[in-house]
């Protein structure tokens, strides 16, 4: 699998909403889920990036999952919510995030039997953050390692930021 990890038992996911599109990430990266709340904008950061919240006295960049996958903006609606996440860099540093997603939909735990490998998509196009693809009740979950979501220089420039 992508990144030399192989999902060989079965793993609770919080699956979330993109733009019609079901994503996953494991349960043990999660911190918490907030309702939508107001994100000071910050000046020159990438496009993807919100802005920061205040989380109990500490600053958390916000990410817009919809534009970091090249989709069109995330529209705020009554779901729309921040899942406060944990990225682990190679170094072991940890950086704390909020990854505006559409809504949250539920826990579910995934055999390793209902993971395929993620699509080989040629060279041009990373899929390195796939850990898999998930098949529940015939729809497909994309499986997101969030590790390797944002590149150093991305993280640098998000924890800048914050």
């Amino acid at each position: 699998m992508a990144g030399g990890t192989r999902i060989t038992e079965t793993t609770q996911y919080l699956t979330f909403m993109l733009h019609k599109e079901v994503f996953a990430v494991d349960i043990s990266k999660i911190r918490e889920v907030l309702e939508f709340t107001s994100v000071t904008k910050v000046p020159r950061t990438p496009q993807f990036m919100c802005g920061v919240i205040n989380l109990r006295g500490s600053v958390v960049p916000v990410v817009d999952m919809r534009l970091k996958f090249n989709l069109e903006a995330s529209e705020k609606t009554v779901n729309t919510c921040i899942i406060i996440v944990e990225i682990t860099h190679d170094d072991g540093e940890v950086t704390v995030m909020g990854a505006l997603a559409d809504s949250v939909q539920e826990v579910m735990e995934l055999e390793p039997s209902q993971i395929e490998d993620p699509p080989k998509i040629g060279t041009r196009l990373r899929s390195d953050f796939l850990m898999g693809v998930g098949k529940h009740n015939d729809r497909f979950i994309m499986l997101l390692d969030i590790d390797r979501i944002f590149s150093p220089e991305e993280l640098s420039t998000i924890q800048a930021a914050a």
